[in-house]
This record gives C-alpha cells, sequence and structure tokens, in this order.
C-alpha cells in the first residue's frame, strides 16, 4: 500500500547532534532522535533491553523527520545537503516509504508553478502561458535546492523584485538551482554570479542557466567567497540564502566583494536567530532597511554605509 509520508533520516556524528538537530527544525519540528550515547545498565531493567539497543553504535545519531507525501522530498534532501555542507558536517541519508530511484519524479505531480509579485516560476516540464506583465522563470532543480516552494526562496525573491532597479551587478551565494540568479537576471541585472559549495548544485544551475535564455549568468564551486571572482568588479546586489551561523561567518568578508552602497539580503534565517544577525549587520558597515518574513522564517535586507 502507497504511503502518504517519507521518514527521512540524517546519521551524524554524536558531537554533531546539536546541529543536526538544528538544521531539521528547519524543515519540522517534530523530531525523532536516536542517541545512545548516554545509555547504561546501571539501572533495574538491565536483563530486558533489547541485544540491538546493547549493540547500538554510541560515536552515531540519527535524527528523522516525516514528510508528507505532497512535500517536494528533492528539495528537503537538496536543503539538508547545501545546510551541512556549509557546516562541513559529515553526515548521510536515509528514507523510508519511498524507492530513492523515484524522487526525482514523483515529487514533480506536486509541483506547480509559484508566483512571488511579478516573477512567476514555473516547472520546465509544464505548459504555462504567461499573463501580461508577469515574468517567468522556467526551473527544473533537480537535486538541487530552490523551487521557489520554500519560505526562504520565497523571501529573497520579494526582495529582488522590490529592491533591483536594473543595471546591478548581482552576487548569488549558495545558488542551489540558480533560481535567484536566473530571477535577478530576468528583472534586469547587467551581471550575475553565482556559486555553491556543492558541484551538483552548479551543474543544475548551468541547465538552469542555458534552459532560461540568459546569457549573463556565470556560476562555480566555491565555499562562501574563497572562489568569487571581483575581474568584474564589485557587486551592487548581492543575496545570501544559507543559515544563521555561515551567515554571520560570511559577514567577516562580504564587505569586500561590494560596492560602497550596495544591497545586501540575508535569509536561511530562522525567527529565533533575527535579532543575532540584525546586531551583527551595522559592526561590519551595514544599516538596515527591513526585516520580511513568513512562517518561522525571516529576510534581512542591508545597505552597505561604508
Amino acid at each position: 500500500m502507497q504511503q502518504s509520508w517519507t521518514k527521512l533520516t540524517v546519521c551524524g556524528k554524536t558531537e554533531d547532534l546539536d546541529s543536526i538537530c538544528a538544521v531539521m527544525a528547519m524543515l519540522d519540528n517534530g523530531l525523532m532522535i536516536e542517541d545512545f550515547s548516554d545509555f547504561s545498565l546501571n539501572g533495574m531493567y538491565g536483563e530486558l533491553v533489547d541485544e540491538a539497543l546493547l549493540n547500538a553504535d554510541k560515536t552515531q545519531v540519527k535524527v528523522s523527520i516525516f514528510v508528507p507525501a505532497q512535500k517536494p522530498l528533492p528539495e528537503y534532501l537538496a536543503f539538508l545537503k547545501e545546510r551541512f555542507g556549509a557546516l562541513a558536517l559529515s553526515v548521510s541519508y536515509e528514507t523510508e516509504g519511498m524507492d530513492e530511484q523515484d524522487w526525482s519524479e514523483s515529487w514533480k505531480q506536486y509541483y506547480k508553478p509559484v508566483h512571488i509579485g511579478r516573477l512567476s516560476v514555473v516547472p520546465a516540464w509544464e505548459e504555462y502561458e504567461a499573463k501580461e506583465g508577469e515574468v517567468i522563470v522556467r526551473m527544473d532543480p533537480g537535486m538541487a535546492f530552490g523551487t521557489g516552494t520554500h519560505e526562504t526562496t520565497r523571501l529573497v525573491m520579494r526582495c529582488i523584485e522590490r529592491e533591483l532597479r536594473g543595471g546591478e551587478t548581482f552576487l548569488d551565494v549558495g545558488c542551489g538551482s540558480g533560481i535567484l540568479s536566473i530571477c535577478a537576471a530576468k528583472l534586469g541585472a547587467k551581471f550575475c554570479a553565482a556559486y555553491d559549495i556543492d558541484p551538483v548544485a552548479v551543474d543544475v544551475t548551468r541547465e538552469n542557466i542555458e534552459a532560461s535564455g540568459e546569457t549573463n549568468i556565470e556560476c562555480g564551486v566555491s565555499d562562501l567567497l574563497a572562489g568569487v571572482t571581483r575581474e568584474k568588479g564589485l557587486y551592487d546586489f548581492a543575496v545570501a540564502n544559507i543559515v544563521a551561523d555561515i551567515l554571520l561567518r560570511m559577514l567577516l568578508q562580504i564587505g569586500d566583494y561590494l560596492t560602497s552602497d550596495a544591497t545586501l539580503v540575508l535569509s536561511g534565517i530562522i525567527e529565533n536567530r533575527k535579532d543575532e544577525l540584525c546586531e551583527a549587520l551595522p559592526s561590519f558597515g551595514f544599516k538596515i532597511e527591513y526585516v520580511e518574513s513568513e512562517n518561522e522564517w525571516v529576510a534581512i535586507v542591508a545597505k552597505r554605509c561604508a
């Protein structure tokens, strides 16, 4: 019988449990945690303990969430791979309820056009007739994060549409599927540079750029800013949709890549980390313009005031 959910499990080291839980909680608050590191037989029920529990690896933990069938499992996986990659955590993934070979196809029935202001993100395989004034962005995210269905992506798209004037140079740190750079190019950015730590995401971005017809977007592999080119000058507009800890790390250097009055949009921030980012930005030469939110997610729009 077909199941209506998939159990998605991340396996990692015991010492990384807090970080694993923090990232998993960005997708679902109902976490199931398997941690045997503090298990002891010094109790009255020792003789009743299952042998599998006795033999469990105490150096490893598992954290699981249950993903409804109508949610795009590949995007959940891509989100986790991007976040754990940024944190340099060594983890593996398990699923129950859906075969791995079915991931890339079965979720497509639930991925429908997403409308954000003038922007409409349309699945590459779906027929769609544009309305007057619509800016169409066709996407096939494959196994990369970014379809416009997640709150963090939608928040950045709203900010790009509101703040981009046209003619800017645009930097996307942690590009996922390339959706944000393609949106920026279609809204008038002069040049876009998209980077991700995951080579698979970069390959997907290149495919989506080619399919989009935009010729002013370049992409490459980079650990945050390490591989970002400045050959065409500093950037007028930058976005980063990652996680709070990585955004804080990025702030140490981002000013070296931006023009004196550049716009910076930060997303991937859970509500309870908002104040931490807002307090940090002024010390790195940024003035907060406003905060955009959706559900428990936050995006911060700031201007460089160096």
